[in-house]
């Protein structure tokens, strides 16, 4: 390298040193140091859990059969208003009444024998009582009582079931309501043996909805009744519904869950069912939606709040600059300026919602608190928050830009 070339690469560097150096003067000079402030006001804060659950009517009544048969007509359909007492559908009678005529024949010869056998039974009694028959005699006629009348007893009973039976073919609904199920046809063959069939699914009333929300083993215990709770449904997620706890019921669900497909192990997950009552007046909320719900287990209303990052603000030595720090010893402390410098206020806070803080003493409504540190300048990246710092031009930059001063440096 020849002596020109020297002079020429050392003049360039004295060049780009310099350039930095204004470059890097100029934007401290026009960068400023800004402390953003919000008072101490009157708020809400609350705390909650969130769960899923089912919105479910209050009072659904499953209608079923106690007979076996066929479905021989059907006078209503999904959505129909139903009164107490209004016949809903009918089965086939034919067998029911052969049954009923069977039983009635039976218990017509019983009742006739029981009272052949009832009457004779009172003349031996009399006749024995005067020592006209034998022991053995009156004893017989006793056994043919007693004997006539368990069958006629019997009889009687299965005459009643028959005539029950036959009232079964005639489907009622049990209360005023909406049939929010139809689960059979005209023509279809229902059984009934250890389980009784459903044939419809009646609503009481619409208009009174609740959520059977599973709630979490670890945040049960924060849900009291009549505690406030929000929720919302997919089919309107702009509405926001709210109800109240109804009832926290004892009965917990397991299910197991695990977290891998190919681990054999598995978690088991204990919840409790949260019964939430909700107003439907405008008829939004179906049976059977998923609910997301919100459960406030800690309100409270109208108490005095600051923004959370207050109480995390610290008055740093490289931005303050010549302003003064009054500290205080407190483990909950926030912080207020003026022109001449800083001061701590020890403060006694409540619950946060993590947006807002609850301040129980220590503080007054519309005390100006520092919240955050903003540097603004006019560079296009001027704007950074407390805890950032500003990039000197003599850090290596990105690939290509060191490259291009490369370049130019040895042109």
């Amino acid at each position: 390298m020849n002596r020109k070339t020297i002079i020429i690469t050392a003049a360039v560097t004295v060049v780009v040193i310099a350039g930095g150096i204004w470059i890097f003067g100029t934007s401290k000079a026009q960068n400023k140091v800004e402390f953003v402030t919000e008072p101490a006001k009157t708020a809400t804060v609350s705390n909650s859990i969130t769960a899923t659950g089912t919105i479910e009517p209050v009072t659904e009544v499953q209608v079923g059969t106690q007979v076996s048969g066929i479905i021989d007509k059907i006078y209503v359909d999904y959505n129909s208003v139903v009164k107490k007492g209004e016949v809903i559908a009918e089965m086939d009678k034919v067998t029911l009444l052969s049954d009923l005529q069977s039983a009635q024949a039976t218990y017509d010869g019983a009742k006739a024998e029981y009272d052949y056998q009832k009457k004779l039974y009172e003349r031996n009694r009399k006749l024995h009582e005067k020592q006209l028959i034998s022991d053995t005699d009156y004893e017989e006629n006793l056994y043919n009582y007693r004997r006539a009348e368990s069958t006629y007893e019997q009889s009687k009973a299965e005459l009643s079931k028959a005539e029950r039976n036959l009232s079964y073919a005639t489907i009622t609904s049990p209360i005023d309501g909406i049939v929010t199920s139809k689960d059979v046809e005209e023509g279809q063959t229902v059984a009934s043996g250890f389980e009784t069939p459903t044939l419809f699914n009646i609503a009481a009333d619409l208009t009174k909805m609740q959520v059977v929300a599973d709630v979490d083993e670890a945040d049960i215990a924060g849900v009291k009744d009549s505690a406030k709770v929000t929720f919302t449904v997919d089919a309107y997620p702009d509405d926001i519904f709210t109800g109240k706890v109804y009832q926290i019921r004892l009965g917990s669900t397991n299910s197991s869950s695990s977290s891998s497909s190919t681990s054999t192990t598995s978690e088991s997950v204990v919840t409790y069912e949260v019964v939430i009552t909700a107003d439907n007046p405008d008829l939004k909320l179906k049976p059977r939606l998923t609910a997301n719900v919100t459960i406030y287990t800690n309100v409270r209303e109208n108490v005095l709040t600051v923004p959370s990052k207050a109480l995390r603000f610290t008055p740093e030595e490289s931005l303050i600059g010549k302003r003064t720090v009054t500290d205080c010893d407190s483990p909950h402390k926030v912080w207020t300026m003026d022109a001449t410098g800083f001061t701590a206020h020890p403060v006694e806070t409540g619950i946060n919602d993590g947006t807002n803080t609850e301040i129980i003493s220590g503080l007054e409504e519309g005390t100006q608190v520092v919240t955050e540190t903003v540097l603004k300048g006019s560079l296009p990246s001027a704007e950074v928050s407390q805890g950032e710092s500003e990039r000197s031009p003599f850090m290596p930059g990105p690939p290509d830009r060191n490259k291009k001063n490369k370049n130019k440096t040895e042109e």
